[in-house]
């Protein structure tokens, strides 16, 4: 079995929030004791409600905030003892493609010189050859060659989203980290850059690191899902195992506020009950404990935290795993 692509072990980051003087100060962890691995050609989904984590887990990935613990490794190499000459070296094999595809693309550059920033800047074509090169990379998500003497702002949202996918590809990486990439685009257009995602996947080889908050579109495209809550994975499985049966109460109420658009297959939505913790003052167990029903029924969820442990072929942070979380719908 070949070596992990990317792998990150207890990788936490934290900041200091709190008033002005320091003994009303406390320190938060946007980022807590995550680990997981990504092989070569997989994608991992990585799913939460905004403010659980998932895209300062991709910055401190990408070395754009610190990590206040922890190791990252790429290709066997370990990010975070990197200095800057050697940071930069290694972040042409590691790009990202954004969320706004018209706020990440620069509205005073054509595109043809956006996506060949890139090829210059890391020098890996002359420049007389760049503008064949961004034809090519052009050609490759779709999208024809006169493009390149056009504007973002003379492009639809789905044109530009794959522009920023064509930039990224152009200094050839291996991973690519997808924050949110189909979020603002129309449903159609969504499915077709998922398509394209996976086409680029099959023939580059590439790994994927997909956040999103729409559990749907994750399942399209992920082979493994990670559910994010508090900084913390709480729950991760091979995609179909997740959403047919999830081991987590909070993973399932992700499942359950999946639009299904058959009537006669929809479930009851569960809306959770009770407040997420202050950030500055999470609970000595369960960080989903005020929101669960099994904390009502047992105190240990209030006073013990739960570790990520394999239960039934999934990895899940719940001292109540064992028990099938699909007769929990709908919340009492």
């Amino acid at each position: 079995m070949s070596a992990p692509r990317l792998e990150v072990t207890d990788l936490a980051a934290s900041y200091v929030a709190g008033g002005f003087f320091r003994s009303g100060r406390r320190r938060v962890y946007a980022v807590n004791g995550v680990s997981f691995a990504l092989g070569a050609g997989e994608t991992l989904g990585l799913v939460g409600e905004s403010g659980s984590g998932k895209t300062t887990l991709a910055r401190v990935i990408l070395r754009l905030t610190p990590a206040s613990g922890g190791q990252v490794r790429f290709e066997g190499t370990d990010l975070l003892s990197l200095d800057r000459e050697g940071l930069r070296a290694i972040r042409r094999r590691m790009q990202v493609v954004f969320q706004d595809p018209y706020s990440s693309l620069d509205p005073r550059m054509r595109v043809g010189e956006t996506v060949a920033e890139g090829l210059l800047i890391h020098r890996l074509v002359p420049r007389r050859e760049a503008p064949a090169r961004v034809a090519e990379l052009l050609d490759e998500v779709g999208l024809p060659p006169a493009l390149a003497e056009r504007f973002p702002h003379e492009l639809s949202g789905g044109q530009r989203q794959r522009i920023g996918i064509a930039r990224a590809l152009g200094v050839d990486p291996s991973l690519v980290i997808c924050d949110e990439p189909v979020s603002a685009l129309d449903v159609s257009v969504q499915a077709q850059v998922l398509a394209l995602l996976a086409t680029l996947q099959r023939t580059r080889g590439l790994s994927f690191l997909f956040i999103a908050h729409d559990l749907a579109v994750v399942r399209q495209i992920a082979h493994r899902i990670a559910v994010m809550y508090f900084g913390r994975i709480v729950e991760l499985a091979p995609a179909d195992e997740l959403v047919a049966n999830p081991r987590h109460p909070y993973t399932v109420a992700l499942i359950s506020a999946v639009p299904e658009p058959d009537p006669d297959r929809r479930g009851e939505r569960i809306v959770l009950e009770g407040d997420p913790p202050a950030p500055t003052l999470l609970p000595r167990g369960c960080p989903f404990a005020p929101r669960c029903f099994h904390a009502r029924k047992d105190a240990r969820c209030e006073r013990e935290h739960p570790e990520l442990r394999p239960v039934a072929g999934t990895l899940v942070a719940c001292h109540h795993a064992e028990v099938d979380a699909r007769p929990l719908t709908p919340y009492p």
